[in-house]
């Protein structure tokens, strides 16, 4: 076996090294023939363009924007010289190649990326460059060079990616080992190995808040437009430890006397007469500014941060550290679950789960736009799925308890004394620790002052202690035992929750006059707020949308892009790249759960998993009437559907057991329809981790990599020349 192990170790990396070394340096092979001669220094120019005094081409006419270069046909491809740069010119150049009038080739470069400045022009003849960029482009080209010699390339980025598909791979075969291993979390290796995974994600985490906390103030403002701000949080913390709930932010005096600011057209007016600043997607309500995003994330970060260091804390920091642990949460919820409906589950299958959470969850969307919008969707992702681990451990296992209890003396009796405090039933239901209800109703009630939405999460608490309920019922109505301690647990509960919730609301009413007013209304958008409601004709379109909008691909990198959302009326709409289920299809599999009953030890529907399928349907319809479409709108129910998921998923893969959980080796003991299906869900999941990856390079998106770093995206754009 261990030989079998290393042969198929040994051919995986020679077949790594080969594609390496041969498939993605096919340029340079093909090129090792090529002359590498050019006509003359510099090429021949289109009137469409002028060279500048620092050597760079401004567009003057986008039709006459050409460059010429005789090419001998050695060589498919050819080089584009960076000039000098100076802060204006584009960083990314797009550009089509033709020989002799030819079919022109699309293609782009930037400069910070020297191998992207190899561009693909097979032919003999005349090479013509048309710069495809706006009337007054600076453009960092010096000159195209003909006949080009594209040099060798070893990446270690691409072998460590090829490494981790035949990892992963490897992992999900139907043959795999871990298919026979169950999870066990009272395991020393399998603890051992959770920290070895979760060691160097905290590493890379503290890593990047250390260069976030460098970054500079994110404000950007242009003439005769609307001013950036992106330190949100950062105001509010300040706004905070000066006493005030307003930010301390200017209002101009136009704006203050404006009839009626929230109109588009009033506001458009004052940008063409000059005034500003005029915050976008800032909150503002009778002449002060304000945010109307949750304010905890401010209160528990930026604030400590900004007393302690003296400065302001980035929002990307915090949302790094916030999705740091709403990912921990997220699986330890995941493996609490799995717990809980399926013990014994094999690890393979467990790390699937954990896959299809992450991806459901909308991590990576909220990892890549490190902004303040991301912020408290990242704290409530946190927030809910500790709540609900809290919520789903409250169970007291007497038998656990007594086994670890201390025995006599003081530490005894103290302990035991405590555990009695803490332990509650009513009835015959379960025994349950008042400490982890009351913390976890704490957690879920605190997303109010982050990401409201998520508060409705509070509804699975029904489904988890309706056993408890039923039995507070029987009680009460037979008085067999005293009220105040049947009501004990629900009295923990709704004070827990209270303990958030009464100070966020008597600031709401501070700011905004209501308790239950965020000032979601008096944002300056993209259109007048006070007035907007989404169309009745669009919101089952959107609803659609969220699960169903189909990928599109393309035949250049990325392969991915934007899809467009067919209303009958104007709603807003964020770019993406497709629909739940179209970039998680595993978590459609919550469709089947309504008609999935247990069985033979095999997980079911149960009444938790039932309601977040029932709750994430009804956030989907909530979100696409209150909110129009828009990506980071997913992380609101996508984790919900995940969870809904779960049974399903694991049922499909013959979970728990399926003759590959007990210690044995064998594999022919594993039905083929079995294996059939786990070979299909490790595809899926392999395409839909390549759908998440490549939507990150798609053009077009929010903070989209090409414009906001052009280098890391060409330099990935060039592995494919």
């Amino acid at each position: 076996m261990r030989r079998r192990t290393l042969c198929a170790a040994l051919i995986a990396i020679l077949a790594i090294l080969l594609i390496e070394c041969v498939g993605f340096n096919m340029p340079f092979w093909h090129t090792l023939g090529a002359s590498t001669d050019t006509v003359s220094y510099t090429n021949a120019m289109g009137s469409g363009l002028e060279r500048t005094k620092e050597g760079m081409l401004r567009v003057a006419d986008p039709t006459e924007a050409w460059l010429e270069v005789k090419t001998d046909g050695t060589s498919d491809y050819a080089r584009i010289d960076p000039s000098f740069v100076t802060g204006k010119a584009l960083t990314a150049v797009h550009l089509r190649a033709s020989v002799d009038h030819g079919i022109a080739r699309e293609t782009s470069f930037s400069p910070q990326s020297a191998r992207s400045c190899y561009i693909h022009a097979p032919g003999k003849g005349t090479l013509r460059v048309s710069v495809e960029e706006p009337k007054g482009s600076l453009i960092p080209i010096q000159a195209v060079r003909a006949n080009a010699k594209v040099p060798f390339d070893f990446n270690p980025a691409r072998v460590a990616i090829m490494a981790a598909i035949v990892l992963i791979a490897a992992c999900w075969r139907p043959g795999s080992r871990l298919w026979r291993i169950p999870l066990n979390t009272a395991s020393g290796r399998q603890r051992a190995v959770a920290w070895c995974i979760a060691v160097p994600i905290a590493l890379a985490t503290v890593y990047g808040i250390g260069t976030q906390l460098t970054s500079s103030p994110l404000v950007f403002h242009e003439a005769g437009g609307y001013t950036y701000d992106f330190d949100q949080y950062g105001h509010i913390a300040d706004a905070l430890l000066q006493g005030r709930t307003s930010l301390d932010l200017g209002v101009p005096d136009a704006l203050a006397a404006a009839g009626n600011p929230y109109s588009t057209a009033t506001r458009a007016k004052l940008l063409a007469d000059g005034v500003n600043p005029i915050y976008w997607d800032y909150a503002y309500y009778n002449g002060h500014w304000y945010s109307y995003f949750g304010v905890l994330p401010a209160v528990l970060l930026f604030m400590p941060y900004r007393m302690i260091t003296g400065h302001m804390l980035s929002s990307g920091a915090a949302v790094l550290l916030l999705m740091f642990l709403a990912m921990l949460f997220l699986a330890l919820l995941v493996l609490r679950v799995i717990d809980r409906i399926a013990p014994k589950t094999s690890l393979a299958a467990v790390s699937i789960a954990l896959t299809t959470m992450l991806l459901g969850s909308n991590a990576g969307y909220l990892l890549f736009r490190r902004n303040f919008y991301s912020v408290p969707f990242a704290a409530s992702l946190a927030l809910s799925a500790l709540g609900l681990w809290l919520w789903l451990g409250a169970a007291y296992d007497d038998g656990k308890h007594e086994r670890t209890s201390t025995g006599g003396g003081h530490l005894g009796r103290a302990w035991r004394a405590l555990r009695a405090a803490d332990r509650w039933q009513a009835g015959n239901a379960p025994a349950l620790s008042l400490t982890r209800i009351g913390l976890g109703s704490l957690c879920i009630a605190a997303n109010f002052g982050c990401r409201p939405t998520f508060c409705l999460t509070a509804l699975l608490g029904i489904a988890i202690f309706w056993p408890q309920l039923k039995a507070i019922a029987i009680t009460l109505r037979s008085r067999t035992a005293p009220v105040p301690a049947t009501l004990r647990a629900p009295a923990v509960v709704v004070i827990a929750a209270l303990i958030p919730v009464v100070p966020l609301m008597a600031y709401n009413a501070a700011r905004f006059g209501s308790p239950m007013n965020f000032g979601n209304e008096y944002q300056l958008t993209v259109t007048d707020m006070t007035a907007y409601r989404v169309a009745a004709a669009n919101i089952l379109p959107i609803a659609g949308d969220y699960l169903l909008l189909p990928l599109r691909f393309t035949d250049t990198f990325p392969w991915i892009a934007l899809s467009a959302a067919a209303l009958p009326e104007w709603s807003y709409t964020e770019p993406m790249i497709g629909g739940l289920f179209a970039m998680c299809p595993l978590a459609a599999l919550s469709f089947v759960l309504p008609f999935l009953r247990a069985r033979d030890g095999r997980p079911g529907r149960t009444r938790t998993t039932l309601t977040a399928l029932a709750l994430a349907m009804g956030l989907v319809v909530f979100d696409a009437v209150n909110a129009g479409l828009g990506w980071r709108y997913m992380a609101d129910f996508g984790w919900l559907f995940a969870l809904a998921a779960m049974p399903v998923l694991l049922r499909l893969l013959g979970e728990p057991g399926a003759g590959s959980c007990d210690g044995s080796r064998r594999t022919g003991a594993i039905p083929m329809r079995i294996r059939l299906a786990r070979l299909a869900v490790a595809a899926v999941m392999m395409c839909s981790i390549a759908v998440g990856v490549l939507s990150l390079f798609t053009i077009g998106r929010h903070d989209a990599l090409i414009s906001a770093a052009p280098n890391l995206f060409y330099n990935v754009f060039a592995w494919f020349l």
